[in-house]
């Protein structure tokens, strides 16, 4: 399985990035937009799976970030 960065709603305000079962949060934001960007760029750096919670907790979206050895031909 693929690394995991999660952008999650902090209890005490704002939102968190963090990787999955890491008790270190990667960034703290403001905005849930400001909060995915950073995901992002960290996901794709380590080439991981990017899960995005929504306010209530589910998840709202993901997207991956590895090399995909049968990609889309276009």
């Amino acid at each position: 399985m693929a690394d995991q960065v999660w952008v999650s709603p902090n209890p005490d305000g704002g939102w968190r990035v963090h990787n999955a079962g890491s008790q270190r949060d990667s960034a703290h934001t403001d905005t849930k937009a400001q909060a995915v960007d950073r995901a992002r760029e960290i996901a794709q750096n380590k080439w991981a799976e990017l899960k995005i919670q929504n306010r209530d907790g589910k998840i709202g979206s993901s997207d991956s970030h590895w090399r995909d050895p049968f990609p889309p031909r276009g």
